[in-house]
């Protein structure tokens, strides 16, 4: 069953240029994954500092496998510790 998943960050101002290698990587590595079909990335109009990824995954259990990649989990880890803060994940199926 296709899912959808959303990752929420916040990007301080001054913040996003330390961030920015970190994150092309972590898309990078979701390209290369089995079952990963598309993403996006949005900037809240009213609040540019918060950021989603929308993904569009094959099935819960291919995202489960590319959140728990070794190197995918060295990223963000190296991101969150840039932005002092925790991403927020959620991950949605069709209703």
């Amino acid at each position: 069953m296709t899912i959808k998943t959303i990752i929420r960050r916040r990007i301080p101002r001054g913040k996003e240029k330390e961030a920015l290698p970190f994150l092309l990587e972590l898309r990078k590595l979701a390209i290369e994954q089995p079952g990963y079909i598309c993403g996006e990335t949005l900037r809240n109009m009213d609040d540019p500092e918060e950021i989603v990824v929308i993904g569009t995954w094959k099935s819960y259990d291919a995202w489960k496998s590319c959140i728990n990649n070794k190197k995918r989990l060295e990223l963000v880890k190296k991101i969150d510790e840039i932005l002092g803060t925790s991403t927020e994940y959620k991950v949605y199926q069709y209703a």
